[in-house]
């Protein structure tokens, strides 16, 4: 056993329930930043400016009301047909075409955004990923994270530890609490939080009329249906619901060609 490997491995017998004091947040940010470089080689983005330009504003203006560390967020749009949306560690934060098209009103795809900032802002990547690393037994690669000079290497193992599956599996309670968190900052940057709910209602019935287009949002999110049960209970209404900028970009994804499907 290497020097580098030791404090690891003391930092990881201290933790309890968590191994997030393993990654800080700028190593948080570097392996996103590697992972991102990846998960753009193989998803399709929506190149359209006014839809970039549209999306991102409404991550900005959702991330401004985040707590947690200032990490550098952007928001990109897959050209996926496919419901779902992912956050990668320290700040990226993608949202497939369908969802949009989904959604009945710009509150609704606001809280889809709300629900990944909130899995950034809580640090659950970092959790999901320093697990990942003790459980496949590559707690050598954790010598990476001491020191602050290895910002390539540490990008590198980011990338490598979401090769080929850049979606992490949050847990259960990793879920929930980033419903409750992304609830409190929709409705701090202005939006009706209740549109969560209401979003988890249209996949419960789109589940029953094209189950393909929640395929991958199943497989790694809790029931719609249980989602919205919860919500119901705690959030609170008031806020924004739609808004004509919203129209607009629907009409004009709906314009242009076809989206792919995703990759199995």
């Amino acid at each position: 056993m290497t020097r580098s490997v030791l404090p690891a491995l003391l930092m990881l017998s201290t933790v309890s329930g968590s191994a997030l004091a393993i990654i800080s947040v700028q190593q948080e940010i570097e392996m996103g930043r590697g992972a991102q470089q990846e998960v753009r080689k193989q998803v399709p983005q929506v190149s359209d400016t006014a839809v970039r330009n549209y999306i991102a504003g409404i991550g900005r203006r959702l991330a401004a009301r985040a707590g947690g560390p200032k990490y550098p967020y952007s928001f990109t749009t897959a050209n996926y047909r496919e419901i779902n949306a992912f956050a990668l560690p320290g700040g990226p934060v993608w949202i497939n075409r369908g969802t949009i098209a989904a959604a009945a009103n710009e509150a609704q795809v606001a809280s889809v955004l709300a629900h990944e900032v909130a899995h950034i802002a809580q640090r659950h990547a970092a959790d999901q990923i320093s697990k990942q690393l003790v459980t496949n037994g590559l707690i050598g690669l954790l010598g990476a994270f001491l020191g602050n000079d290895r910002s390539a290497q540490t990008a590198q193992l980011g990338a490598r530890v979401l090769a080929g599956s850049y979606m992490l599996k949050f847990s259960r309670d990793d879920e929930r609490e980033a419903d409750a968190v992304g609830a409190a900052i929709l409705r701090r940057a202005g939006w009706d939080a209740r549109e969560m709910a209401a979003f988890m209602e249209r996949l419960r019935k789109e589940q029953g009329r094209d189950p393909a287009a929640l395929e991958v949002f199943l497989s790694s999110h809790p029931a719609p249906a249980e989602r919205a049960a919860q919500l119901r209970k705690t959030v609170k209404g008031g806020g924004t619901k739609d808004s004509a900028a919203f129209r607009q970009i629907k009409a004009r994804l709906a314009k242009m060609p076809p989206a792919q499907k995703m990759k199995r």
